[in-house]
């Protein structure tokens, strides 16, 4: 592939211009951005034999905005709304793994009324994430109800979270040494309601979409990602535990405490679109499950610690602080130098991983099967 940079005819920006080596016979077309399916942020480029795909090219960029670059530029309070817009899906986790971050190399103690408040909204915020792909996936696939059943748990959710954080996407809640509110017995009960009432819907769910013949043909065998290919692109999340491998953050490296609840790890050996469904659709259950547990067990005390620092100035060094996202494990790798900013700070992005496998994943798979695939790793683009 040659990219050859131009300056576009309005002089306003650099335009990629794809050259590539076609072969006889092949057709190259391109996916997106605008492809209702790539959700207007991404473009593939797709070598084509008939309606069979012999080569793809992603290409990124169109929504990039230097978030790495703007944490060095600014304080550590200035960088907390930056994190959530890497994941607008699942923004409290790229919150949380922000604060954690410098907690971890400031050495302080959050108090444990927190750390279960953490638990509790960040679980919120993952079944929100899921909902969302699950109606957005199976609009991509041509099924128009489900998007409606989603987003009427979701806004509920969100509704709770607002009232608390102030936000329903773009979440700025947890702070340095806690979050930023306390939650009272008005969330505990809308919260408590909002869990009994999704219980029954996944059956649901189940009778109207998972167990639908048409579904099935679209992601049965479809997309099929063996394990190794997860390990070799470093893939993780709902993409590695549909190719059989349990691995998530909150077990294998537990942080905060997350190793007071019992909770399941859902993993499908089947390796294709339909496993990586499972996986998220057992995941919003077990995260019910977890909301549940940290509400039963919630702790009095404070929200945030005494005297949390206001203005952070972590000592020289660096510390790396991995969680468990929606779409996989997102890290933070923060390197200080005693400064009022980061001297270095390197995101580890999920999707970035997961979508590196599309390439060998989508050879000569149908261009509609694409469609199946890409929405099956759940993409956030930027």
């Amino acid at each position: 592939m040659n990219l050859d940079l131009r300056l576009d005819t309005s002089g306003d920006f650099y335009a990629r211009k794809f050259q590539p080596t076609k072969r006889e016979d092949t057709l190259i077309l391109n996916m997106g951005p605008q492809h209702p399916s790539t959700h207007g942020v991404l473009r593939i480029i797709l070598e084509i034999d008939g309606e069979y795909i012999l080569r793809a090219e992603p290409v990124l960029g169109y929504i990039h905005r230097m978030h790495e670059k703007m944490a060095e530029v600014m304080s550590y309070p200035q960088y907390l709304p930056n994190p959530a817009r890497t994941d607008y899906l699942h923004g409290l986790a790229w919150n949380w793994a922000h604060v954690a971050a410098v907690e971890r190399l400031m050495g302080l103690e959050v108090p444990e009324r927190a750390e279960y408040i953490r638990v509790i909204t960040c679980e919120l915020n993952r079944i929100t994430s899921h909902l969302l792909w699950w109606g957005a996936y199976l609009l991509d696939l041509g099924a128009f109800t489900p998007i409606m059943y989603a987003f009427d748990d979701r806004e509920r959710i969100q509704d709770i979270l607002q009232r608390i954080t102030g936000s329903r996407l773009t979440y700025c809640y947890y702070r340095f040494g806690g979050v930023s509110n306390d939650i009272d017995d008005r969330f505990i009960e809308e919260t408590r309601k909002q869990c009994s009432r999704m219980k029954p819907r996944f059956k649901m769910f189940k009778d109207l979409v998972t167990d639908n013949f048409i579904l099935r043909k679209r992601v049965e065998e479809i997309g099929e990602i063996p394990a190794d290919t997860c390990r070799k692109y470093g893939a993780t999340g709902p993409v590695l535990r549909g190719s059989g491998v349990p691995y998530d953050v909150r077990r294998a490296e537990p942080y905060s405490v997350y190793d007071r609840f019992d909770f399941n790890i859902p993993s499908y050996d089947t390796c294709d679109a339909m496993g990586r469904y499972l996986v998220r659709m057992d995941e919003m259950q077990e995260s019910i499950k977890i909301i549940e547990q940290a509400l039963d067990t919630l702790p009095e005390g404070d929200y945030i610690m005494p005297k949390a620092p206001k203005k952070p100035k972590p000592p020289a060094g660096d510390v790396y602080f991995a969680l468990e996202g929606a779409r996989g494990k997102i890290g933070f790798h923060l390197v200080s130098d005693g400064d009022k900013s980061p001297y270095r700070l390197k995101l580890r992005a999920p999707g970035f991983s997961n979508l590196s496998l599309f390439s060998e994943v989508s050879e000569g798979v149908l261009i509609a099967d694409a469609v199946s695939i890409l929405g099956s790793l759940d993409l956030v683009i930027p």
